[in-house]
């Protein structure tokens, strides 16, 4: 099974009521994600997720939720991002001309094996090498079962 670097923003929509198409996206992949079992992040994209789903929100989601929604992504092993990692991410900065924390995102799912990259943060269909950017308000889950076809 194609493994699914999940980005922060992704998260983030699954609890937006302010944006109910992107809302019902976000949580039909994060479902195929959890059903297939091919969801993967990093430490980073939890971190993001804490704080700014404390902030983001008219009404911020109260910090026990926040909490209990990086606990249960902790299901997924996220990637610690480490020396490796930060020196992944600086050389995908300077061949790619993209931010340095896309970059740090490229390397996390590169180094956890992902064939795939959902966020809407980078061009839709962009490669990284073997990893696909996938723009999770483009294209559904239904991507994964067609990839996957013969």
């Amino acid at each position: 099974m194609s493994a699914v670097f999940v980005d922060t923003n992704v998260l983030l929509y699954a609890f937006d009521e302010g944006a109910k198409a992107k809302q019902e996206r976000a949580r039909e992949w994060l479902s195929a994600c959890w059903q297939r079992r091919c969801g993967r992040l990093s430490s980073q994209v939890l971190h993001e997720f804490y704080a700014n789903a404390r902030k983001r929100f008219s009404s911020a989601i109260a910090a026990g939720d926040a909490r209990s929604e990086v606990r249960r992504y902790q299901l997924w092993k996220p990637w610690l991002v480490d020396q490796a990692t930060v020196e992944t991410a600086w050389a995908v900065e300077s061949r790619f001309q993209i931010n340095y924390w896309d970059a740090l995102m490229v390397a996390a799912a590169q180094h956890m094996g992902c064939e795939w990259l959902l966020t809407e943060d980078l061009q839709h269909d962009q490669q990284f090498e073997t990893l696909r950017v996938v723009n999770p308000f483009k294209a559904g889950p239904e991507l994964l079962d067609a990839e996957a076809r013969p």
